[in-house]
């Protein structure tokens, strides 16, 4: 096979999670990383020796040995650095979410849509978790078609980031379309229709609320409901609350239709179980017909180097084995530059609700 040469955009966390899984597959190198953090390089060229450092983006881009391009930046530059892109030569991008963090950037997506010659996939980690991934292969089996959908993550708050940007909604886009343009990604791909009408209460609590940050007080939210309304005659609902640290499971979703319900049960990342407690709980899928016999659990345990290589159940890691046979053309994109763009408009209309307390018609 064909070595594949990556050029990385970005080196925090999940940038190091994704240098850790593409060195999970054959035939993969990271050829060439720009990451203007300091203590993030370090970090990165301990996990690459490999690559090499660009001093800017423009400089990584200008390379004509990069067989594609992983975007992991923070959330308000994905939009900019796009543009850059467009004015070099067009490789395949895995771009991380949210898309974009201002609807005005919308523009420059639809340029990229329309003048980019080569694939775009947005990163959306959440659709390749196994359990989730299980469950949208039998939702409409077990339910019978979809009424009722039911997303919740109970989690850990906001970890430090570099220049603490996602302390704060003009560089996050907000909480729920940060942390949760993922969460309404799987509604669209879940119910196989289009959003209608959103209605959120949410808001700061708890978290964050003792720090400051050049005077400033974090304005990132932690906690909320979400309702959405889709053509479909579905609706699903969103819980989210970032100050539950010690939940047995990080995320669990319902399917119910006329026929029964599916769910999934979601562990967090292993890191942050506690170790007194034993081994962290597998993953699980639950089958429900409407009938006697009652509910049916299967196990589904991910392999170990997967869970070790990042913090979302080993999706990262299938993600990237999809995006590879893409690269060498023998995929199509999964997660297209529309899908990531409905997930923030989800995320904005959400944000807009809770803040004006109203439903907001999309």
């Amino acid at each position: 096979m064909t070595v594949l040469r990556y050029g990385i955009i970005g080196c925090g966390m999940m940038g190091q999670e994704h240098i850790r899984n593409i060195h999970l597959l054959e035939n993969t190198q990271i050829t060439a990383i720009y990451e203007p953090d300091a203590g993030m390089r370090d970090i990165a060229a301990s996990l690459a020796p490999e690559a090499e450092f660009a001093p800017n983006l423009n400089s990584l881009l200008a390379r004509n040995d990069l067989d594609c391009l992983v975007i992991v930046s923070p959330n308000y530059l994905h939009a900019d650095q796009l543009q850059q892109i467009m004015a070099h030569s067009p490789r395949p991008i895995l771009v991380e979410k949210p898309l974009i963090t201002n609807i005005d950037d919308e523009q420059i997506i639809a340029r990229l849509q329309n003048d980019y010659s080569a694939p775009v996939w947005v990163a959306m980690e959440y659709r390749y978790m196994p359990p989730v991934a299980a469950l949208i292969t039998e939702a409409q089996k077990v339910t019978g078609g979809i009424k009722m959908l039911t997303i919740r993550e109970h989690r850990f708050p906001f970890l430090q980031k570099v220049a603490d940007w996602n302390r704060f909604n003009e560089k996050s886009g907000g909480t729920l379309v940060e942390k949760c343009c993922h969460f309404f990604d799987l509604m669209r791909l879940i119910l196989q229709s289009e959003p209608v009408r959103v209605m959120a209460s949410a808001g700061q609590s708890v978290n964050h609320l003792d720090e400051s940050y050049d005077g400033r007080v974090p304005d990132i939210w932690d906690n909320g409901y979400v309702i959405v309304d889709f053509a479909s005659g579905a609706r699903a609902m969103l819980e989210l609350c970032m100050f539950a640290d010690g939940s047995t499971y990080q995320e669990e979703i319902s399917a119910i239709g006329p026929s029964g319900k599916i769910e999934c049960l979601v562990p967090g990342p292993g890191r942050f179980w506690p170790q007194h407690l034993g081994d962290p709980p597998t993953a699980k899928l639950i089958v429900s017909p409407r009938e006697p016999r009652g509910p049916r659990t299967i196990d589904i345990p991910v392999d170990p180097a997967l869970l070790d290589a990042g913090d979302h159940n080993g999706s990262t890691f299938y993600q990237h084995q999809k995006f590879q046979q893409l690269v060498l053309g023998n995929h199509p994109v999964e997660v297209s530059l529309q899908d990531g763009l409905m997930a923030v408009k989800i995320g904005m209309a959400a944000q807009q609700s809770s803040t004006l307390g109203k439903a907001i018609n999309l």
